[in-house]
């Protein structure tokens, strides 16, 4: 999608519930990126704050008082401006009683606009695992993805969500119906060309598939970025068969940038015209 022009009317703000790095294009940094250079206003809300990804080293993590999150959820929920938001994004959870809290949230924006679209980025672990505790995990499974418009999960997460086993495209594409959302896009599923990478899309009456590139040692952030341009997309009400299209070209072109600059991080600012209009194929 191309970013607004100043005549076009005001994009919808979208609200982005994740973690929060001083760092790096991680978590909410990435996907708050993505969506302003794209034109739509972001209300953040942090659920967890790290000076850098752990990944680099130690990193002391500022957990917010479930209480006080809590309230302060509560308080944009029953804000005078919440008619002014069209999607939401929930990403990394910081605690199991953050899912409750923003499950309320959820449902407020879409009493205040009824086509407002929840998308829910169910990060829970990779191949390695769990990287949240299981109750975490539990608590967007049970109070989030239920109320989901789109969800986002990569292969480890739907088989967990699921408990099936994915050894094949198939199998993805039945566990992806069976979450019960009307649209879902798994991200590192197996591809057909070598040293490529896969996207399902399941919605409605299509299954497409859109594979780029795979970097040996891609950097940390890919899914935060594909979750805002999918948002992006469907806002925009580009089909489905274009969205993902899209959303796989930017993020090869992101993650090549990184290899290229022998970066373990999305160049974000360096690369971000490949977000409004990505050139490979």
């Amino acid at each position: 999608m191309s970013a607004p022009s100043d005549l076009s009317p005001p994009l919808p703000a979208i609200i982005v519930a994740s973690s929060q790095v001083g760092r790096g294009a991680i978590g909410a940094r990435a996907t708050a990126f993505v969506l302003e250079r794209l034109g739509f206003p972001v209300w953040l809300v942090p659920t967890f704050y790290l000076p850098f990804h752990p990944g680099h080293g130690h990193a002391t993590a500022i957990r917010p008082d479930p209480v006080a999150f809590a309230g302060a959820v509560a308080d944009l929920a029953a804000s005078r401006w919440l008619g002014e938001v069209g999607g939401i994004i929930t990403g990394f959870l910081g605690a199991p009683e953050q899912a409750e809290a923003l499950a309320g949230l959820v449902r407020a924006v879409k009493a205040a606009a009824p086509g407002a679209v929840y998308l829910c980025d169910p990060i829970l672990g990779d191949e390695g695992g769990l990287y949240v505790p299981e109750a975490t995990a539990g608590a967007i499974r049970d109070q989030l993805l239920p109320l989901a418009d789109f969800a986002t999960p990569n292969l480890f997460e739907l088989g967990w969500l699921t408990g099936r086993p994915l050894d094949a495209i198939g199998a993805v594409r039945d566990a992806a119906r069976s979450l019960g959302v009307a649209e879902v896009v798994t991200t590192s599923v197996p591809a057909l060309m070598r040293g490529f990478t896969g996207m399902l899309y399941c919605g409605g009456s299509e299954d497409i598939v859109a594979e780029h590139r795979a970097v040996p040692v891609a950097p940390h952030g890919t899914g935060d970025l594909v979750s805002g341009l999918l948002m992006a997309a469907r806002l925009a009400g580009v089909p489905a068969e274009v969205m993902l299209a899209r959303a796989a070209a930017s993020v090869c072109e992101c993650v090549l940038a990184a290899a290229r600059a022998a970066s373990d991080e999305l160049p974000l600012s360096a690369c971000q015209d490949a977000l409004v209009q990505p050139s490979a194929h």
